[in-house]
Parts: structure tokens; C-alpha cells; sequence
């Protein structure tokens, strides 16, 4: 240890203040060598950032082909969050709905199947109906005249019908009647 003995007292009483043992040169000193370790950091890293952005340039190939474009990455439709690109293909074209409420899509998707509901759909390319409104449909269902089955096959059918697979045959067989 030292050879110096510790002086008991730790103030002294003839000065009205109390020293300042703190140096000015020792703070001056840790924030140079602060500073200047941190332009070394920063320097250090900006050069490796342009070795690595060199490398990359240097080990680019060809695009990949089977890489998935932007289009192919979305998820499936129907896309329900809003999000950039965000929109829903109609029989206008493509509606872009980034900027508009997030309520957007459903507004305009309810105002396509209204109109699928009142007049019905036609095939483009041969002319099928494919959806027509429920009134029309009732109307050409009653014209054709249909009549009812019967016999023992229709009350076989209808009898197989009002069945229901339960738990107690183990999900193997239709043992339930539906009330």
C-alpha cells in the first residue's frame, strides 16, 4: 500500500468553502477522446458500408426467374386492411382505395353485389346468365312447369335427407333425424 497515512479530516475548517478536486483537464480530456473515438466508429463504419455495398454490386447475378413479383407477393382476395396499393377490382376496372376510409372497400363491394342482386349477371363471352335476381328466377322456375317427384325413390331421397351423421356411430354413418 502507500507510505502515506490518511488524514482524518476531510474538510477544512479556515476556508468558508469547499475545494474542488475535480479537474478541469480530466473532463476535457474524456470528452476529446469521446469525440474523437466516436469519428473513428463513424469513419470505420462508412467504410465498410461502401466495401459491402462494392461486394454486393461485384456478387450480383441475373434476377432470379421463379422470383415472385410485387402482384404475386399481396395476399389472397379478398384483402380486408388497408394498406398502400390497396384497391378492388370491379366492372369498371381497378378502384384504388389508398387514400380513401377504410370502409372503402366494403361500400364499394356492397354496391357491386347490389347490383348483382337487381339485374343479374351475363357471361361476356357466350352470353349465360349467371346470376339473375330473385324475382326473374321464381318467375322462369314456375314457367317451366316443374313437377314434384314421387314414388318410392323420391321418399327414399327425402327420408336420406333429413339425416344426420352423429357422435354415437363415431362420424361413419348418417343415424340421427333432423327435426
Amino acid at each position: 500500500m502507500s507510505s502515506k497515512k490518511h488524514a482524518d479530516s476531510a474538510v477544512d475548517l479556515n476556508i468558508p468553502y469547499e475545494q474542488n478536486e475535480i479537474q478541469l483537464k480530466g473532463i476535457l480530456g474524456f470528452a476529446i477522446g469521446l469525440f474523437l473515438l466516436i469519428v473513428v466508429t463513424f469513419g470505420l463504419m462508412w467504410a465498410l458500408l461502401n466495401v459491402m455495398k462494392d461486394y454486393s454490386r461485384e456478387t450480383a447475378g441475373p434476377a432470379n426467374p421463379m422470383a415472385q413479383t410485387d402482384r404475386e407477393r399481396l395476399p389472397p382476395e379478398p384483402r380486408i386492411q388497408a394498406a398502400p396499393g390497396f384497391g378492388v377490382q370491379s366492372d369498371k376496372g381497378w378502384v384504388n382505395m389508398e387514400l380513401s376510409a377504410p370502409q372503402s372497400e366494403y361500400w364499394e363491394l356492397s354496391r357491386q353485389w347490389k347490383e348483382l342482386w337487381e339485374k343479374g349477371h351475363k357471361d361476356a363471352k357466350t352470353g349465360v346468365v349467371t346470376a339473375m335476381p330473385i324475382d326473374e328466377a321464381k318467375a322462369k322456375l314456375l314457367s317451366q312447369n316443374v313437377k314434384a317427384k314421387s314414388g318410392a325413390d323420391a321418399e327414399a331421397m327425402y327420408s336420406k335427407s333429413s339425416m344426420a351423421i352423429s357422435e354415437s356411430s363415431g362420424g361413419r354413418m348418417a343415424s340421427v333425424t333432423r327435426r
